[in-house]
């Protein structure tokens, strides 16, 4: 994954960048082709396969930017809250935040997962990354916050933050996110020392 923040994205790409990610979220990667989002971010196709070379980079890129947001999310939690016992608890709070707010269709990553079925190609790649570094997060919360095995308490927080996105979209978040509030707590009052 890209970790280049340096270099603004040109206008045309981000506007490309933004109707995919729109798009490819509200209605699926593979039922909305390159020339929905080319019309969506009015750009030309050449300015799409300049950018991109092709659907799958900017797909590619659409997930970059949702792993983007989140990391920039755990990272204003992170410098909000110098608690680690309480940045737990805001943690909990932004999953919540997010099934509400933000991520009403489920969580892109398994939706795409959903979608490339190859576990070798790079759209699964990106997502494994992804993944990977949600759950080695959790589990450095977890850690600083004090409780006992973090990683099992990561483990858990990703499989609850998987299904409560998933449930949020099927039965909404009015059901789903006090749910999930209540499991994720019992889960780090089950771990603290």
């Amino acid at each position: 994954m890209s970790t280049d923040t340096t270099k603004r994205p040109s206008p045309a790409r981000a506007r490309l960048i933004e109707a995919a990610t729109r798009l490819f979220y509200e209605e699926g990667i593979h039922a909305v082709g390159v020339d929905r989002v080319i019309a969506e971010a009015e750009v030309t196709r050449a300015t799409l396969y300049k950018q991109f070379g092709g659907k799958e980079n900017l797909v590619l890129a659409y997930l970059e930017n949702e792993d983007r947001m989140l990391r920039d999310m755990f990272a204003e939690a992170g410098s909000a809250v110098t608690d680690p016992t309480r940045l737990i608890d805001a943690v909990i709070d932004g999953i919540v935040a997010d099934i509400r707010l933000r991520h009403t269709r489920g969580c892109p990553f398994i939706n795409a997962a959903a979608e490339y079925p190859d576990g070798e190609g790079p759209v699964r790649t990106m997502i494994d990354e992804h993944r990977e570094w949600f759950r080695s997060t959790l589990e450095q919360v977890a850690g600083a916050a004090g409780l006992e095995r973090p990683a099992e308490v990561a483990a858990s927080l990703v499989l609850l933050r998987d299904a409560a996105l998933v449930g949020g979209y099927l039965d909404g978040d009015d059901r789903v996110s006090p749910a999930f509030e209540r499991t994720a707590q019992a889960v780090i009052a089950a771990h603290r020392p």
